[in-house]
């Protein structure tokens, strides 16, 4: 195995991306094959998976079985849960997450998709585009995932044909670019033998593109999220009450998005109320600065109501406070999701009673299309909902602010969650439908 430096590590970028596709379309063979062919394998991991095909009767190593690690994926041959990953080059460090292509487990593209700034899905060449490929390209679409990567799988299996690969990718990008896909980049490879995965294909000289592998390595990647809006979710307050720290008070958290100084003046919310930083803690230390992802202890100048689940926010860049969250989202229940169903919504560290006021409509993937009025979603569908809080949330816009701008629903009977929310407006908002009654018999 290559040796990579600390201090090549620390000048490298960090990328997360995640693996999509439909069954027996080759995601781990063409994960195992990254990681193999990266010299991303210990030779005692290497050795067990030889050991595990031998035994089910294969010749070569089932490269696959590097990420397929639970005992029914290996003795089905599918991927059932969500295989993280994590591996590096000279050029950069990667977070892999490598998901399941069966259509019961959509849910699980939408947990490793949620964080990725790139997306790799796969389409077998024999079969092209299919409805699983539409939806994970859909799902893509509504995470605001920036980078999509289309893998023309098994192209060993068409005779490495230009005009197969150039009619999926065709197919493809036209309709991710109807979602709103920011960027498209389609390459033939073939998993199974390694072309064009780490390694040019020279059975694919038509193919001028990048391989897999070079195409993770270089692109952009933007993690300047301390540019974004500040915001502090509160997830612990803090009050030693002890002889050394009679009076001190902090509000723990880690910071979602934006930078939080010294001197700032912030609002909390939702209650709205103003104040000014007084001090922050990190690791136990005074710092004048802090910015995303750090977990910060913060002190404020006036003695004001803060508990877990509130906001801190810069005075005069706040999101607006609303008990009406229109959403677009992805239903991940078994259970159909209702109008009128009573849930709890869970934003960052804030967790409140809901029901569901509407559900305006439901995407159909075929023609991206818009249901209108479904009354309810069932798993996997993909819809426009409006849910009424008991409290006043302070959400951003997913478009925004993907850590901000959404949230899930939980079942409060029995914990389960049902559906993953995206604030705002998306690809799938239909014309406003406003009904007279709508507003009569809430119970708060």
């Amino acid at each position: 195995m290559s040796t990579i430096t600390t201090e090549a590590l620390s000048a490298t970028t960090l990328l997360r991306f995640a693996t999509a596709g439909s069954v027996d379309d080759g995601k781990s063979t063409l994960v195992g094959r990254l990681l193999h062919d990266s010299k991303s394998v210990l030779a005692d991991q290497l050795e067990a998976v030889r050991r595990a095909s031998v035994s089910r009767g294969q010749e070569t190593p089932d490269l696959a079985l590097l990420t397929d690690g639970l005992r029914a994926e290996r003795e089905q041959g599918i991927t059932i849960d969500v295989a993280y990953r994590y591996f590096a080059t000279p050029r950069r460090r990667f977070i892999l997450a490598d998901t399941p292509g069966h259509v019961e487990y959509t849910r699980n593209m939408v947990t490793g998709a949620s964080t990725a700034e790139l997306t790799v899905i796969l389409v077998d060449a024999r079969n092209g585009v299919v409805e699983q490929t539409r939806r994970h390209a859909a799902i893509a679409a509504l995470l605001r995932v920036p980078h999509v990567v289309l893998a023309v799988n098994k192209m060993d299996l068409v005779d490495y044909a230009e005009p197969v690969f150039a009619k999926i990718a065709e197919e493809f990008t036209a309709y991710a670019t109807e979602l709103g896909v920011p960027e498209v980049t389609a390459i033939p490879i073939s998993a199974l033998a390694g072309d064009n995965v780490v390694e040019p294909s020279a059975r694919m000289d038509w193919y001028g593109g990048p391989t897999v592998l070079e195409h993770l390595e270089t692109v952009p990647v933007s993690h300047d999220l301390a540019r974004c809006h500040a915001r502090l979710p509160v997830q612990y307050v803090i009050r030693p009450q002890t002889a050394e720290h009679p009076d001190y008070r902090g509000y723990a958290g880690q910071i979602a998005a934006g930078t939080f100084r010294v001197g700032d003046e912030v609002a909390v919310l939702p209650s709205g109320r103003t104040t000014r930083i007084a001090g922050i803690d990190l690791l136990g230390v005074p710092v004048d600065v802090a910015w995303t992802t750090q977990s910060v202890t913060v002190l404020l100048a006036d003695d004001i109501d803060v508990s877990r689940g509130d906001l801190i926010v810069p005075a005069k860049d706040a999101p607006e406070v609303t008990r009406d969250v229109e959403a677009t989202v992805c239903h991940v229940a078994d259970q159909p999701l209702t109008v009128g169903h009573r849930v709890l919504l869970k934003h960052g560290t804030r967790t409140v009673k809901a029901i569901v006021k509407d559900i305006p409509s439901r995407l159909t993937l075929a023609d991206l299309s818009l249901h209108p009025h479904p009354g309810r979603l069932v798993a996997n569908d993909i819809g426009r909902i409006t849910v009424r809080t008991a409290e006043p949330l302070p959400a951003d816009s997913y478009a925004d602010s993907r850590r901000t701008g959404s949230f899930i629903l939980i079942d409060p009977s029995d914990g389960t969650t049902l559906t993953a929310g995206m604030v705002g407006e998306s690809f799938a908002s239909p014309e406003p439908v406003k009904d007279a009654a709508e507003d009569e018999g809430w119970d708060f």
